[in-house]
């Protein structure tokens, strides 16, 4: 995440709006990293890169029936996923009230048949035994990396137990973050071999994919690079080139 100007007079962790000309972006009080970024000109585009990159699990399902998320920030994935994946049941776990009361801000859809935003602890969330997901993407931040909470052995498994048989875990990890190296080796204890990284444009973000079975050997990547036909296009167009340097990192694995 790319550095902006640190928020003064507001308690440390408390979600702060800045907005320029161009974008409306999300900060927590006390941390240097902009946390979310909505493009003022189109809402609904995902204007960081590390947000592209998560989006690559399209890549080994590029329609699945349930998505959950751990982590609301300004909205941006679970907005996307709303528009472009018609299909899908998507429910987002938030802990922070004051995050959530930005959702009208970030343009984030109401609640509907197909949507809605949970205000829960996500770690105890999983530990319910909720519905398998067929993607859960877990982007929490606490304004200096992933909550302690999160970091234990015990979230990972239950990130594991979430998941459909054929399921996927996409992570957004801080690479600054003392508790990102924790994370990685809690992953792979659970996941095994299942498991690859993507590091963003700017160095910031480590971007983990996980998942039961086999789906990443199995997956044909060339196949798999050319636009779903339930895609719209002006989706792919933003995905491709980040979809590129997803296989570029399998193919070097």
């Amino acid at each position: 995440m790319p550095p902006a100007p640190p928020v003064h007079d507001l308690p440390p962790g408390q979600a702060q709006l800045r907005q320029t000309r161009e974008a409306l972006t999300l900060q927590f009080a006390g941390s240097p990293s902009i946390q979310s970024s909505m493009s003022l000109l189109n809402p609904h585009a995902l204007d960081l890169e590390y947000t592209r990159l998560m989006m690559g699990f399209l890549l080994f399902d590029s329609a699945p029936a349930r998505i959950l998320m751990i982590g609301l920030g300004g909205g941006s994935l679970p907005k996307f996923c709303h528009r472009y994946l018609p299909q899908a049941d998507i429910e987002v776990v938030e802990i922070d009230p004051g995050v959530i009361a930005l959702r009208e801000a970030f343009r984030v859809p109401a609640d509907d048949a197909r949507f809605r935003i949970i205000q829960a602890d996500g770690k105890a969330y999983l530990q319910g035994d909720p519905a398998p997901a067929d993607v859960l993407l877990v982007d929490a931040y606490d304004g200096k990396g992933m909550p302690a909470a999160l970091c234990e052995a015990g979230f990972f498994r239950d990130c594991h137990r979430a998941l459909s048989p054929q399921g996927i875990l996409v992570l957004n990890l801080h690479l600054e973050s003392e508790t990102c190296q924790v994370c990685l080796d809690h992953l792979r204890a659970v996941f095994g071999t299942a498991l690859f990284e993507v590091i963003d444009d700017d160095m910031t973000n480590c971007i983990v994919f996980a998942c039961k079975g086999e789906r990443f050997e199995e997956t044909d990547l060339g196949a798999a690079l050319r636009k779903p036909a339930h895609l719209a296009k002006d989706a792919w167009r933003q995905l491709a080139p980040t979809f590129k340097v997803i296989e570029a990192t399998l193919t070097m694995r």
